[in-house]
């Protein structure tokens, strides 16, 4: 009780009531401008001052190529496709100067899903860059964005572009920064949109979601009065900057709270990026759970020796790849929890409150309530919630650049959730992810979960499609060799677990598909389930 009073105050106490530029000013103020925030693979680390400063003239020039949006647009965006690297915070500040609003393009999703995030969220520009597209071979995506009208615009000619006013636009941000800042019209507002994120699309078509300077900034404060970092501390981000755990935790906590990051423009590096993490001296890492059991399969064990936190988010955290870092590592991991609409983050565990298996509790400023949903029993219900990190609202793709605020403030996760008495958090599954059979809920991700005791090496996926006789039955994707019906039933038999939950199909694939943030992909595996 007195923890939560404090955290709570120290919140509370926190002003979230800035835009993201001035909130970098501040943190240039607290720490110095020769203070190093951010460094990638070249090696060229960047400090506050040049940052601030490179900004400034990158703007200047982005100006001159990117028309002012239609003064009816509810959310003047420009596409960024770009990968983890100090050019993408340098062109995401730089939009904010221009008082433009990022929007984070999802460079794994596939033409198709690209085009409809640029027509949903009616942009009309992207920038990007020439090396990535060649060596991400994503000329075909690019073909695609020029094709629906969209116009290209390239980080080397940028850079080709920068002239002597805009030099001198950057010198003069170097020194009184808050002043050239103050004077750009119109003003900014905590209010106005920051950043424009899409949802994974692991159930359907991808949203835009519409998230504030206040949202973004009250997320980090929230984590901030419940983990103690400081500017001594160095974050390693793999996760990609679409992806709201990336954006958030990789990349705008620490820059505006002093810390140093390293980025990483792939998660899938699994042998690079323990070897990077040890170069770098890292702190803390943020991963999926799918990234941390890559890494463990590679990594020595003196990798991570000046890790102090793990924080895993976006799937569950398997009990074996907890196991392994604890073991191996002599690191915990904290797994947390949150979605793209609350900025991200909702709950987590810390080295104060941690409770394996669970996802933490609430952080402060959210207001829950569990919705009673049919067949679920005990404290659980569907988790809907209220806080100053909940989005502005959705751009959806049948109503392009229509923003749609959620309902009286309140998100509904969509997800099926325990809370124990003392406020830890459970994850039993998505609504989506319930299937009825003979009349009973069955949570997908419980069968998933018992399925991964069984066989903890490989990995497991369960969908369901109609049945004529009990409703729905389930269907197991799995990479384990000769998986075996009869050994599925005893195991589940020997855990006390009802037999409805037993898969009545299973497929044998090389791998499970997944999208770019490590999520299953369940819509493709759907589609597959449906055609079987």
């Amino acid at each position: 009780k007195l923890y939560d009073l404090m955290s709570g105050m120290m919140f509370e106490a926190s002003d979230s009531n800035e835009t993201l530029i001035r909130a970098l000013m501040r943190a240039r103020r607290l720490h110095g401008g020769k203070h190093v925030v951010c460094e990638d693979p070249q090696r060229q680390p960047m400090d506050y001052k040049h940052l601030i400063s490179a900004a400034f003239a990158f703007a200047r020039v982005l100006g001159r190529q990117i028309p002012p949006p239609p003064a009816e647009a509810s959310v003047p965006a420009v596409g960024v496709l770009l990968p983890n690297m100090t050019g993408t915070v340098l062109t995401f500040f730089a939009l904010h100067i221009m008082r433009r609003t990022p929007a984070m393009l999802n460079f794994s999703a596939g033409a198709a899903n690209i085009v409809s995030a640029c027509q949903t969220a009616q942009l009309t520009h992207v920038i990007s860059s020439r090396r990535f597209v060649d060596m991400g071979k994503l000329a075909p995506v690019v073909e695609a964005i020029e094709g629906a009208g969209v116009t290209m615009v390239y980080l080397e000619d940028v850079r080709k572009q920068i002239g002597l006013g805009d030099k001198i636009t950057g010198l003069a941000a170097r020194f009184v920064p808050e002043l050239m800042e103050y004077a750009r019209k119109p003003a900014a507002s905590p209010d106005d949109a920051a950043v424009v994120l899409f949802t994974s699309g692991s159930e359907g078509t991808p949203k835009g979601v519409v998230l504030s300077h206040r949202n973004i900034r009250a997320n980090c404060h929230q984590i901030g009065s419940r983990i103690d970092f400081g500017p001594t501390d160095i974050v390693f981000n793999c996760l990609p900057m679409f992806h709201s755990f990336g954006l958030t935790g990789g990349t705008l906590l620490p820059i505006l709270s002093g810390l140093r990051a390293f980025y990483y423009p792939s998660p899938l590096h699994y042998r690079i990026v323990p070897e990077l993490i040890y170069d770098t001296n890292a702190t803390i890492l943020f991963g999926t759970d799918t990234f941390l059991g890559g890494y463990a399969r590679f990594a020595h064990p003196y990798d991570f020796h000046a890790i102090r936190y793990i924080f895993a988010g976006a799937e569950k955290l398997k009990d074996e790849t907890r196991r392994i870092y604890a073991e191996k590592y002599g690191v915990r991991i904290f797994e947390g929890y949150g979605a793209t609409e609350t900025a991200p983050v909702i709950s987590i565990n810390t080295p104060m409150h941690n409770k394996p298996g669970s996802v933490g509790r609430l952080l402060p400023g959210i207001t829950a309530k569990l919705e009673p949903v049919e067949g679920i029993e005990g404290n659980a219900g569907k988790l809907v919630i209220h806080g100053p990190n909940i989005m502005k609202g959705y751009l959806k793709s049948d109503t392009p650049g229509v923003l749609q605020p959620p309902e009286g403030g309140w998100y509904d996760t969509g997800d099926i959730v325990g809370q124990d008495e003392a406020g830890y958090i459970t994850i039993q599954g998505r609504m989506k992810r319930f299937a009825k059979i003979g009349g009973e809920m069955v949570s997908l991700t419980a069968v998933e979960s018992a399925l991964q005791k069984l066989w903890p090496e490989t990995h497991h996926a369960v969908v369901s499609v109609k049945d004529d006789k009990k409703g729905e039955k389930l269907i197991l994707f799995t990479t384990q060799p000769q998986a075996a019906g009869e050994d599925i039933t005893r195991h589940f038999r020997s855990l006390g677990i009802n037999e409805l939950s037993i898969p009545r199909q299973i497929q044998q694939v090389a791998e499970i598909p997944l999208l770019g943030t490590g999520k299953t992909d369940y819509v493709t595996l759907q589609k597959q389930a449906a055609g079987l």
